[in-house]
């Protein structure tokens, strides 16, 4: 998480088809079914309503106001992939805009995650390119100092390794190990049936006092109803 001025050609990437078994849930279920554990801080948003995406992380270290290293990331990316971007200090001028959403795009990528600033997002919102931030800035970057690509790095409170699983939605942004793929695929399937399971009792209208033997357990703690 040091490592300054190096590009890491070559990183493992976990099978397409674990990835795409994962992409059907919910930032929401992965959290869960993890041990509600790898969540991104709260203020990682989407830029725009609805956006989400699925993709192996590759990673860029950025220097405050510069985006250098997202140009050189491009050249990195293979299809499926999404970028994972956080600054050596806190910065949310605007790193990423249009015109290197259709740069990464071409490249195979399916969207973009930054502890910074992002721009344009009317535009990204047009091309339905998703992109996650701390803030939208108008304010511009250069292109002077070097950091890096495909290192380990800390990004909104979170350890991304290259070729990690990242996934994003209205929820949140949250990563899976890679190592773990097919473990917290498994969980979040099970949740998820389990929970269907749940719903339909909810909508007969049984309550969840009595669904999840709250009863007791309130009593005990001294609750009291009073007519």
């Amino acid at each position: 998480m040091h490592d300054i001025g190096v590009v890491h050609r070559t990183i493992d990437r976990p099978p397409r088809e674990d990835v795409e078994a994962l992409a059907p849930y919910g930032v929401s279920t992965l959290h869960e079914a993890m041990g509600r554990t790898g969540l991104m801080r709260p203020h990682i948003r989407p830029v725009y309503p609805r956006a989400a995406c699925v993709g192996t992380a590759v990673t860029v270290l950025l220097q405050p106001g510069d985006n250098w290293m997202l140009h050189v990331a491009a050249e990195q990316l293979r299809p499926g992939d999404l970028l994972v971007a956080a600054c050596t200090t806190e910065c949310e001028d605007g790193f990423f805009g249009e015109l290197l959403a259709t740069s990464v795009r071409a490249r195979g990528a399916v969207g973009l995650v930054i502890d910074g600033g992002c721009r344009d997002v009317d535009a990204l919102e047009a091309m339905d390119f998703p992109v996650f931030s701390r803030a939208v800035n108008a304010k511009g970057t250069v292109k002077a100092t070097v950091g890096s690509v495909n290192v380990p790095l800390v990004c909104a409170n979170a350890l991304v390794r290259p070729g990690d699983v990242v996934a994003a939605d209205s929820d949140g942004v949250v990563v899976v190990p890679a190592e773990r793929l097919r473990e917290v695929t498994g969980a979040a399937r099970a949740r998820e049936e389990n929970e269907a399971g749940k719903r339909a009792r909810f909508a007969a209208g049984e309550l969840g006092l009595d669904m999840y033997g709250m009863r007791e357990p309130l009593k005990a703690a001294g609750l009291r109803y009073v007519d």
